[in-house]
């Protein structure tokens, strides 16, 4: 369920990345003599491993800090578990939904609407963009980076030119554009975050999905090729995303009667949202077992008799 990834040393010792499955986030663990702090922690279906990575590392340390540079549940499902383990540590989170985690309101913190899960937490400052906060005993910097969601922000180190990028840039890729499915023009956004990325001229990112990368300039040239893409056809995003969605689910389940996976998928609200806004008439049913059908056809899941199970 994870990995230290390889290829820091050389820029900050004193930072460990957990590079994990795509369910969970990538985790950084960052320690130095005046302090310890973890971005980003994973889904809660994976908080055991989470914590049992976080304490293997620390290694009878304290952890001091949790920041998330976004609030979907897979970068901050283990931060119930962490708080719950470490009683002093503080939580730092974006601005933009601060007041749906004080409230904790799934609803509108999208765990609801997704059909994905998160165990509440609370938070003790925010995490403010334009502003310089040390991890370990490093200034990092805060930007701003919507698109993939509103509020997400991405660290950047600039001595060593280290981002942590969040889902604004994988290496082949960014992370489903959400906002473009409520109905929000984001797609700009996208472009606009690229451009900061590229502005800052990393040398080496940590993506929020898959391994370390130091081919920026392909990175984001990939990025702005698959922009173009959806922009041109915003269909291929919003079928793009649906199925992003299933296999989520997969990935959190492994396997189950095919039955109770497309009930899972008639009963979550974003596949009508998506459906209703920008598939008028479309039947939804039907467009729910074609979606699945791509997925089996990609290789990503598999049909067992009366079973689905992911795959890959």
């Amino acid at each position: 369920m994870g990995r230290p990834g390889g290829g820091l040393a050389m820029l900050l010792a004193d930072v460990t990345v957990f590079e994990r499955g795509w369910l969970s986030s990538n985790n950084i663990l960052i320690r130095g003599r005046n302090g310890t702090a973890l971005i980003d922690t994973g889904y809660v279906t994976h908080a055991p491993q989470t914590l049992a990575l976080v304490e293997t590392a620390l290694a009878g340390r304290a952890l001091d800090t949790i920041l998330n540079t976004h609030l979907h549940s897979d970068h901050c499902g283990g931060n119930a578990a962490l708080q719950a383990r470490y009683r002093d540590v503080r939580t730092l989170i974006p601005p933009g939904a601060s007041q749906h985690v004080r409230d904790w309101d799934p609803q509108a913190l999208t765990y609801v609407p997704t059909g994905q899960n998160c165990a509440q937490f609370g938070f003790d400052a925010l995490l403010q963009p334009g502003t310089e906060i040390t991890l370990g005993d490093t200034p990092w910097q805060v930007h701003a980076a919507p698109g993939h969601d509103p509020h997400s922000v991405v660290l950047f180190e600039p001595a060593s030119r280290l981002l942590v990028s969040a889902d604004a840039l994988w290496e082949r890729g960014f992370g489903v554009v959400f906002p473009e499915l409520e109905g929000l023009d984001a797609f700009d956004q996208v472009a606009r975050t690229i451009d900061l990325i590229e502005a800052l001229a990393p040398k080496q990112v940590i993506p929020g999905h898959g391994p370390i990368f130091t081919d920026v300039s392909g990175a984001i040239a990939r990025a702005r090729e698959r922009l173009v893409g959806f922009v041109a056809s915003p269909e291929k995003h919003i079928r793009h995303a649906a199925k992003v969605l299933l296999k989520f689910k997969l990935l959190e389940m492994q396997e189950l009667e095919f039955v109770s996976f497309v009930a899972w998928a008639q009963a979550t609200p974003y596949f009508a949202l998506i459906a209703k806004r920008h598939l008028p008439g479309t039947d939804e049913a039907r467009w729910i077992d074609a979606l699945i059908e791509d997925l089996i056809r990609a290789g990503a899941a598999a049909r067992d008799g009366a079973l689905i199970r992911n795959v890959g």
